[in-house]
């Protein structure tokens, strides 16, 4: 893309200075308390990011199935003051001094936490996708809904600066109006490198439910609700060998799609693309790249936090210029994975990352693997409002 070039030199007046700097994450009234069910990799984000959040969260217990893998996560230093808790899963949800569980297990296992969580009068946060199955994340927003209770779900990474400030660069104008999106995640799968990837092969996951939240997501808060959706995959070998670990050699079988597209059609109106793949080497394409009437932006990567966002203008491509880095304007600065989490503690019990939202995401994609299937369009029956840009 070459040495970017600032919109503030090239103008003299940033467009982030018209929307606003980046945020730090706020302090609750009264932080909430959290107990983790689930300690496999992906604990440990969170564990780093949990110090930083102790004006919004405060984690007290942990379980999983395996007990040496929660008793590992209690043992780590954190927070120096007093010591989390190693539990089994019932005690944890019995626990009178959990307000919220953070549900970090397998997909599969998604919905059956988060059920058992709300019965016990928990707030849930989770991974995603919300449920393996569209049926089951009706019924934990169902749930949630009769209780009383609060639904979140990751992914939390659009709240980052990098999504966000591409997102208040096409709510300031900046690109015109919305006309087209493209987003492509493309590797040879995740068995290179995960010790234990069978998930990523089974129904619920694939490169589309594993990948495409936080596409999804991305693409949702820039252009809107999406309406219609047309999908076709393939899944070229029914048998992966993981390359990493002890189980290293091991073979394992495939029996989700490991190649998606999807066309989005947007209520805005703008048609969105996806490519999201398990059986592709590698790509230069961007990650994201939004097209408006007046200008084009690539937008960084959504499964991180960060990254910079960069425009090109019509004026610009008239005058051979190259594509103008935008300075952070959006989103909190320094997050990491809980800063979804701690949004809820911090905004009185509404979420960004909202149940609602992922809800959504999930309906777009399973109707992608049914119009793949089918052969034709479908129609997403669900909306959601936009959450607030954060600034």
């Amino acid at each position: 893309m070459g040495e970017p070039v600032s919109v503030e030199a090239r103008e003299g007046a940033a467009l982030g200075e018209r929307v606003g700097a980046p945020v730090q994450i706020g302090a609750a009234e009264k932080p909430l308390r959290v107990g983790v069910i689930g300690c496999g990799a992906i604990v440990q984000q969170y564990l780093d990011s949990f110090p930083r959040l102790e004006q919004a969260l405060h984690l007290v217990a942990v379980a999983d199935l395996d007990v040496a893998r929660a008793e590992a996560v209690a043992a780590q230093p954190y927070p120096a003051s007093r010591g989390v808790r190693a539990l089994s899963v019932d005690e944890l949800l019995a626990a009178d001094d959990v307000d919220v569980v953070l549900n970090l297990t397998i997909p599969a296992a998604h919905a059956d936490v988060a059920l058992r969580a709300l019965a016990a009068g928990k707030h849930v946060y989770g991974e995603k996708p919300l449920a393996a199955e569209l049926g089951d994340a009706a019924k934990v927003l169902a749930e949630a809904s009769a209780k009383g209770l609060v639904v979140g779900c990751a992914p939390d990474t659009v709240l980052g600066t990098g999504v966000q400030t591409a997102r208040a660069a096409i709510e300031d104008g900046a690109i015109g109006t919305p006309v087209a999106a493209t987003a492509t995640m493309v590797c040879p799968g995740h068995e290179l490198w995960h010790p234990n990837p069978d998930f990523y092969y089974v129904p619920g996951g694939g490169p589309l439910l594993d990948m495409g939240p936080y596409y999804v997501s991305a693409l949702v808060h820039m252009l809107g609700p999406v309406t219609r959706v047309t999908g076709a995959a393939s899944q070229l070998r029914s048998e992966r060998v993981i390359g990493s670990g002890e189980r290293a050699g091991e073979v394992i079988p495939v029996s989700t799609y490991t190649h998606v597209t999807g066309t989005l059609t947007h209520a805005s109106g703008a048609i969105s693309t996806l490519v999201m793949s398990f059986d592709v080497v590698g790509t230069k394409a961007p990650n994201i790249e939004v097209h408006g009437t007046l200008a084009s932006l690539v937008v960084p990567d959504p499964n991180h936090f960060h990254g910079p966002a960069y425009l090109l203008t019509l004026e610009d491509r008239k005058a051979g210029r190259d594509w103008a880095e935008l300075a952070p304007s959006a989103g909190f600065a320094e997050a990491a994975r809980g800063y979804g989490l701690a949004d809820l503690a911090i905004r009185g019990g509404e979420l960004r990352a909202s149940g609602e939202l992922a809800y959504h995401s999930l309906e777009v994609m399973t109707a992608v693997l049914r119009s793949a299937d089918e052969g034709s369009a479908v129609a997403v029956e669900s909306t959601v409002e936009v959450p607030p840009l954060v600034r």
